[in-house]
């Protein structure tokens, strides 16, 4: 169950931005939420690094860790956390391995990071030493060959022209599953899931299996269920999600249904952004760019959805999303609108409705709660 906050209460949160000449943003931010209005206050610059574009608290909460996406040789950097004023002090910078990196996340133990990097379709896992800095790679893999897609999406809607992103690999998403046996991979230029055994002791990867996506519909990111049994793919060029039963045992994935992520009426172009699991798995929730709208889900007694509504981002160009720990209220960061907006979830329903706060924050895009 989310934990439960006083009224009283304030949390720290997190939100990585790009930075550069042609964005907004000056590094990692930090905000005050207010539990009982949903509201972020008090924003300060945590921390100074290019393109912070994906953040990640370690689970034990004393480190921060960002892709540096905008540093063309990539590099990934480790920060301290100052648990009574949330201030950033970095610890060390090292290389991701490959180039933009764009997805963080850690194994269970803790020990190690996993980066996936767009450009170059490499993953590479990073240990994590005692003082919380990064060492030398322990494993890398690149992906090759290339899916291509001539006639654009599958599955995309009526009109559309997504058709980029499939000159090359490009690794999207990295993560383990709930158990951390299996770490699977999105690679959205080859419309294909990677799944690999991993070796916690020494941090290796080997490879298992492969999903194929229908050609063209681009897998961007992935969300678990906690069950782990049930894991829910968004694609970037279709706009869909896909529902995959998982087999925990051999880490495979059998497609189960696929719905679209825009209204039943949309036509013309649009970009699956994000995919986010309420932590009670009864409600997914995805967002769409170019629509700048978010799709809520319910998630029934199969794993199957049932469309609940759709509603508008309040903002341009929709990137992450991300519900604070008690479960109450979902945020958006709007890339291209300097902004950040927030909703309050039915909790009976899963439906949102606008908090009415609008956060400024210089091309966001990430959000997390510490």
């Amino acid at each position: 169950m989310p934990k439960a906050f006083s009224a009283s209460s304030s949390q720290f949160v997190y939100v990585g931005t790009y930075t550069g000449s042609e964005n907004h943003g000056e590094g990692i931010y930090l905000f005050d939420l207010d539990p009982a209005t949903g509201a972020l206050k008090n924003r300060k610059l945590a921390a100074t690094t290019t393109s912070p574009s994906w953040i990640a608290l370690h689970p034990s909460k004393r480190f921060l860790y960002a892709v540096n996406e905008g540093d063309t040789s990539g590099s990934v950097t480790a920060f301290a956390v100052d648990a009574a004023s949330g201030v950033l002090r970095q610890l060390n910078s090292v290389s991701s391995h490959g180039s933009a990196p764009c997805h963080l996340s850690f194994d269970p133990t803790g020990k190690f990071a996993l980066v996936a990097n767009y450009v170059s379709g490499t993953i590479a896992v990073l240990p994590i030493k005692a003082d919380g800095s990064f060492g030398e790679a322990t494993d890398v893999q690149t992906h090759t060959g290339v899916a291509g897609a001539p006639n654009g999406a599958t599955h995309a809607p009526k009109g559309s022209f997504t058709t980029i992103g499939h000159d090359a690999p490009h690794a999207h998403f990295v993560q383990p599953d709930v158990k951390g046996h299996f770490i699977l991979a999105v690679d959205l230029g080859q419309d294909r899931i990677y799944t690999y055994r991993f070796d916690s002791a020494a941090g290796k990867l080997a490879q298992q299996t492969t999903t194929s996506i229908p050609t063209g519909d681009g897998p961007r990111h992935l969300a678990f269920h906690p069950n782990g049994k049930w894991i829910y793919a968004i694609t970037e060029q279709a706009s869909t999600v896909i529902f995959f039963q998982y087999d925990q045992n051999s880490g495979s994935l059998n497609s189960q249904q696929t719905v679209s992520a825009l209204p039943e009426d949309f036509a013309g172009s649009s970009y699956g952004s994000e995919i986010t699991m309420h932590s009670n798995g009864k409600w997914l929730y995805v967002t769409n760019r170019l629509h700048d709208s978010i799709g809520a889900y319910s998630i029934g007694a199969d794993g199957k959805l049932t469309h609940i509504g759709h509603v508008p981002t309040l903002g341009d160009y929709p990137r992450h999303t991300n519900i604070d720990p008690s479960g109450q209220y979902f945020y958006v960061c709007n890339q291209k609108g300097d902004n950040i907006t927030s909703y309050r979830i039915n909790p009976q329903t899963g439906a949102l409705t606008s908090t009415g706060h609008y956060t400024a924050a210089g091309t966001p895009a990430c959000i997390i709660f510490a």
